[in-house]
């Protein structure tokens, strides 16, 4: 078993409740500890606080989308560093595009594969 201290953080930013619940289950199941959050204000106020590893970003978010959490997270000096993924059901033509262009690093189309999700997520967290 992997020690806490080695853990990888990751933040779901994700307003549906369900959707949250099984990503952070799939998550934590293989040892990453998750927090979540369900909009882009409480994300802006939580990133800032936990220094997360990975950000997992829904981009139809209440109140301020996802694009915008992204432009402002990125636009910060302390938090620029830190990867993010559109996890997103914008699957349509353009719409990987429109989350790299806004700072994303991936961009993962909902629903989810729960079977090759958290190899993708894992793959990504060690390419440092």
């Amino acid at each position: 078993m992997v020690s806490s201290e080695s853990k990888k953080v990751i933040m779901v930013v994700e307003d549906n409740e369900d959707n949250r619940e099984l990503i952070i289950k799939i998550l934590r199941l293989r040892n990453f500890e998750v927090i979540g959050v369900e909009d882009g204000f409480q994300a802006l106020e939580v990133v800032g606080k936990i220094a997360p590893d990975l950000i997992l970003m829904d981009i139809s978010l209440p109140g301020m989308d996802g694009y915008e959490v992204i432009r402002r997270i990125k636009a910060t000096e302390d938090l620029r560093h830190i990867p993010i993924i559109a996890l997103t059901a914008h699957a349509m033509r353009g719409d990987e595009a429109k989350s790299l262009a806004a700072g994303c690093d991936a961009h993962i189309s909902k629903p989810i594969n729960v079977r090759e999700f958290p190899q993708e997520i894992s793959r990504f967290l060690h390419r440092e």
